[in-house]
């Protein structure tokens, strides 16, 4: 087997990302505050056509160094927002008419692999700070809440392996077909 190299790859250029399809999904950083998690999430919202990422908080945005260093430029393709307050981001994609979910433990979640997604339907995944998780507000806010299962003696993921994995599961039930 060879590998295979950049241009084997045929990947589409910024511009024609831009106007590609993408899936009806909005990735909300809720107080997010590694660089390098945040450049994560661009990346991989990149790779699975996310439509757009919510910066919220303490999260920083774009220019920046650190988050580059991972995004490695989707920083340039995926669009993002910056809120001040995660509530406010939460209130507006509500009013657009998106099902908004936090990724956070607690009583009454859904686990990932149960979770069913609509066809048609527009979703926002909410993801928490690294030691506090998503903020009982925005929880209280959310029409519901997914947990992914763990089995091992820690209860949580980093961050952006979490995103990575809820953005996955979302991309084989409602992504670009």
């Amino acid at each position: 087997m060879r590998k295979l190299g950049v241009l084997d790859l045929n990947r589409i250029s910024t511009d024609e990302f831009k106007k590609v399809d993408k899936m009806p999904l909005v990735v909300v950083l809720d107080n997010v505050r590694s660089l390098y998690n945040v450049g994560s999430v661009f990346r991989t919202s990149d790779a699975f056509l996310v439509n757009s990422i919510y910066l919220c908080g303490i999260t920083s945005v774009p220019p920046n160094a650190e988050i580059h260093k991972t995004a490695l430029g989707a920083e340039f393709s995926v669009d993002w927002k910056y809120f001040e307050r995660t509530q406010d981001a939460v209130e507006a994609l509500k009013a657009e008419g998106y099902f908004v979910y936090s990724v956070e433990q607690v009583e009454g979640s859904v686990m990932l692999p149960e979770l069913k997604l609509e066809e048609g339907k527009k979703y926002a995944v909410v993801m928490g700070n690294e030691v506090k998780g998503v903020q009982q507000e925005v929880v209280d806010m959310s029409d519901g809440c997914i947990e992914l299962p763990q089995y091992g003696t820690k209860h949580s993921l980093n961050v952006s392996v979490t995103t990575g994995i809820v953005i996955w599961n979302f991309f084989t039930q409602i992504g670009h077909k």
